[in-house]
């Protein structure tokens, strides 16, 4: 009877190491003037039952080792004019969100893809998301100079951004995020910023975390959640920074004590059975023992 004799000798089955994570990228920045919302940072998450971006399933859990150090970066939002920037764990990398296209210009490609602008010939489209992690941006309206409309969402974690089809002189809508319970309660994030309006018309909303409109000028996407800035109105100031990424690990507390090394800010809490460990901003290392 092996597995009595392992009872009556009081020895520990070691818990194995088993990291559950949710990895999101900075969100891309709004476009300016009639621009396109900024693209949600690329989501990767290993939660059962959850979904990765671009409407992928639940990625495979980290089997990881003790003593051993693995890398953290949470990827800034992108400042006006720019994406955003990855965030990565261990092997694990989250693609930056795209930038807006600013007045006549397409949407960058990243995690989810920057709305386009109003649209002038080949300019204006949306830009690409990443397989897996995010959704394209919506393309804006196309130039008519009675109608100066307004720019396309920003593609979010899990939908795309919304086209200007319509040639409407609104913004568009930018695309909703994804769900997650890795801390033990739903938080949406994420979400695609707003197109900017022409004249006029009403400014895009955000999805979760993504920017909308600001006065004249574009929101900026919530922290910590990936969100897409927001584009500016016709002749309005600049469009939103995009939100800072997040880095979140799940583990059973029984496998491990997790240190958050220096360059990084971070907390833990436990839920159950299991410690979560939430970082906020930062490059460095975290290990177990």
């Amino acid at each position: 009877m092996p597995i009595l004799g392992i009872i009556a000798s009081g020895e520990t089955i070691a818990v194995p190491l088993q990291v559950e994570y949710l990895v999101i990228a900075g969100g891309g920045s709004g476009g300016d003037n009639r621009g396109g919302g900024g693209g949600a940072g690329g989501y990767r998450s290993s939660v059962t039952g959850e979904n990765s971006g671009g409407g992928a399933s639940a990625e495979s859990k980290l089997t990881l080792n003790k003593s051993t150090n693995y890398t953290v970066t949470v990827g800034a939002g992108g400042t006006f004019s720019a994406n955003g920037s990855d965030s990565v764990f261990s092997t694990i990398t989250s693609t930056k969100g795209g930038l807006g296209g600013r007045l006549f210009g397409s949407g960058n490609s990243g995690g989810s893809g920057g709305g386009g602008s109003l649209k002038l010939g080949a300019n204006g489209d949306g830009g690409a998301g990443t397989a897996n992690q995010g959704y394209a941006g919506g393309t804006g309206a196309n130039y008519n100079i009675n109608v100066l409309g307004g720019g396309g969402g920003g593609g979010g974690a899990g939908a795309v951004g919304v086209t200007n089809s319509a040639n409407s002189n609104n913004g568009m809508n930018g695309g909703v995020g994804v769900a997650s319970s890795i801390t033990g309660s739903s938080v949406t994030r994420a979400g695609g910023g707003g197109g900017g309006p022409g004249t006029s018309g009403n400014q895009g909303n955000g999805g979760t975390g993504g920017g909308g409109n600001s006065g004249n000028t574009g929101a900026n996407g919530s922290p910590n959640t990936g969100g897409g800035g927001g584009a500016s109105e016709q002749n309005g100031g600049n469009g939103g920074n995009g939100g800072s990424g997040i880095v979140i690990l799940r583990f059973p507390t029984a496998a491990g004590t997790i240190t958050i090394g220096a360059g990084l800010t971070g907390s833990t809490t436990t839920s159950g059975a299991n410690t979560i460990a939430t970082i906020t901003a930062g490059t460095g290392n975290v290990s177990w023992a």
